[in-house]
């Protein structure tokens, strides 16, 4: 039984965990870096850690402070929230090491999808050949292997112009995410973008909790997310539903997490897998 609870992030989410934790008669524990000494998260915590240091670089993402804090406070969890330190399996290996409760997926599951290109080997999809695309196979998308957020993407229409897209892609990867690998897969024109909420618990139960539309995007960034997502199949649906369970027990998910589609022509196409509490 958890008793008091360090929650490694800040704002909105903490602040949403705390609350669980209060309704469940569990201890909070807050970290916050000198900047957010006095927010919020930090006033409902029943403790505050600081982490000395204003940039997240030297506070929220220093996976040893934080190690130490919950120590010193007393804590046996963790929850990592999102952002930050909440995909890293690192962080979740040293939770675990110091002999804490880690509230999210197993450090190996985080692993095998970190990797846009190994989560698709693990769902038996295989991204094009760069070497062998052809004009037929035109439009294609140069994508990231690592991280999201549209960095590291170019759209090819037309053959001679995709050597200068992998490598700026790899470049802006590179920078953006520490990993310049990227692959090449079809571009579906006027594809929806269409996600599976999942939860899986530590006895392989793994349960698919409806469809969100998130369609809407500027620079690749969601704008509005519509659940569940409006206009489905019931047939359609379902090949979703199967393909995220699918996903999910690939990797024996435990947790909160989310598998991410396009839809296109009645079809759904896996993306990837978010291997943590959904913003």
């Amino acid at each position: 039984m958890i008793s008091t609870l360090l929650v490694a992030n800040r704002g909105e989410i903490a602040c949403r965990i705390f609350r669980t934790c209060a309704d469940l008669g569990i201890r909070t524990v807050a970290i916050h870096s000198d900047a957010d000494e006095g927010a919020l998260h930090t006033r409902v915590a029943d403790t505050a850690v600081r982490l000395p240091g204003a940039a997240p670089a030297e506070t929220y993402l220093r996976g040893d402070l934080i190690v130490k804090a919950a120590l010193a406070a007393g804590a046996d969890a963790v929850h990592p929230g999102y952002g930050f330190l909440s995909e890293n399996a690192d962080f979740a290996r040293a939770v675990q090491d110091a002999g804490l409760v880690w509230i999210g997926p197993p450090p190996q599951a985080i692993e095998a999808m970190a990797s846009k290109t190994r989560a698709k080997e693990l769902m038996g999809l295989a991204p094009l050949d760069a070497h062998d695309v052809s004009p037929a196979d035109l439009p294609v998308l140069v994508k990231a292997a690592a991280g999201g957020g549209g960095r590291g993407m170019r759209v090819v229409r037309d053959l001679a112009a995709l050597p200068g897209a992998l490598e700026d892609a790899r470049a802006e990867a590179a920078s953006a995410f520490g990993d310049g690998e990227v692959f090449v897969e079809p571009y579906l024109e006027n594809g929806r973008h269409v996600e599976v909420q999942v939860l899986a618990d530590t006895h392989g139960t793994v349960w698919t909790l409806g469809t969100r539309d998130c369609s809407l995007q500027r620079r690749h960034q969601k704008v509005i997310e519509e659940a569940p997502a409006p206009g489905l199949a019931p047939a359609l649906t379902e090949q979703l539903y199967a393909l995220a369970e699918r996903a999910t027990r690939a990797v024996s998910y435990e947790g909160a997490g989310t598998v991410e589609f396009l839809v296109a022509d009645g079809r759904a196409h896996f993306l990837e897998m978010n291997t943590r509490l959904q913003v």
